[in-house]
């Protein structure tokens, strides 16, 4: 079974497309014609309904399928063919588009609620390869990136712990050894170790983002990152869903030709920051033709381990901080009016 908000903000989304009457209405008739939606998930939906449970993705969902309904970026008003839920689903590969429902197989929607995340990454596909190619990657990067003030920062930790059967070299820690300085390391970093894994998170930060500004020097290659970064593909697609804060979002991700027609890069920006974890800055400064005027959009990147201190290898996260509907190459769906 999907987890029921996941189900809540895709299917939902879909069902607002038909022009039902209301949600009440769309959820007994239990449709059909979206498929791969069976009786067994909308009883999940009726129960969540029912109870009250994430009315608000409830609320915002069925409005941004209205809104899309309407919109003349969208369906413009009338009625679509066929709807296709993903559902739970692991893809064979990295899916470019993050699509949950497709339309009339043509239009491709994400429903995107509560998170600024543009993207998770390898800190090796990010840094070194500025999002250009998808692979597995077991790399330790702190260790890649600082692999002094690391190793120095590790054998003061173990020592902090008192754990014994360590191997004396971080790269060395098989799965069991990580699981047992996780256990170690509940919550927040002890008082003792704060201010040496600063320095060393601000290591890993400085030194992450130069390897990225080496590796887009050319005006090409951060034209390219960016368009990797906002995850503009060949084909437009669309997001509906939600801020933080609950507020709608409902925008077109535009194309790399439609983004180079209307904006002009003037430049790419990162830095590391002291944070009290690896922390890297970005911002993208950009002329705007149609409007003439100048447009930034900024965020940051987390880079952390995947499972606690310690455990797994470092994984970085992508977040966009500029508003959503700000941000260029995002287009704001009009409501059809």
């Amino acid at each position: 079974m999907p987890d029921t908000r996941t189900a809540v903000s895709e299917i939902v989304t879909g069902l607002g497309l038909y022009g039902f009457r209301d949600l009440a209405q769309a959820l007994a008739a239990r449709p059909r014609f979206i498929t791969n939606v069976d009786d067994d998930v909308y009883d999940q939906l009726d129960e969540a309904f029912a109870s009250g449970t994430h009315a608000d993705v409830f609320r915002v969902a069925w409005a941004n399928g209205q809104r899309f309904a309407r919109s003349t970026d969208g369906l413009r008003g009338r009625p679509p063919w066929s709807v296709e839920w993903k559902g739970p689903h692991k893809p064979p590969a990295y899916e470019q588009i993050p699509a949950d429902l497709r339309v009339d197989h043509v239009y491709l929607l994400s429903c995107k609620y509560g998170s600024k995340i543009l993207q998770n990454a390898s800190p090796a596909n990010l840094f070194d390869r500025a999002l250009s190619e998808r692979r597995t990657s077991a790399v330790d990067w702190f260790d890649a990136v600082a692999p002094t003030s690391y190793g120095e920062f590790y054998t003061e930790v173990v020592a902090h712990t008192g754990l014994t059967g360590l191997p004396a070299d971080p790269t060395e820690l098989d799965r069991n050894h990580r699981e047992r300085l996780r256990k170690a390391l509940p919550g927040r970093w002890p008082a003792e170790l704060r201010e040496h894994w600063g320095l060393v998170a601000f290591e890993i930060a400085r030194t992450s983002a130069d390897r990225l500004l080496d590796n887009i020097s050319a005006k090409g290659e951060r034209e390219a990152f960016v368009w990797r970064l906002l995850r503009l593909q060949a084909a437009p697609y669309f997001v509906l869903g939600a801020d933080l804060k609950n507020v709608p979002l409902h925008y077109r991700v535009t194309t790399p030709w439609d983004f180079r027609t209307r904006f002009a890069l003037r430049s790419v920006d990162l830095w590391g920051e002291h944070a009290g974890q690896p922390l890297v800055r970005w911002r993208v400064d950009l002329h705007d033709r149609e409007l003439d005027t100048d447009r930034v959009i900024e965020g940051h990147v987390e880079v952390r381990w995947s499972h606690g201190k310690f455990g797994g290898v470092p994984e970085a996260k992508i977040y966009l901080d500029t508003p959503h509907h700000d941000v260029a190459g995002y287009q704001p769906l009009d409501d059809g009016s």
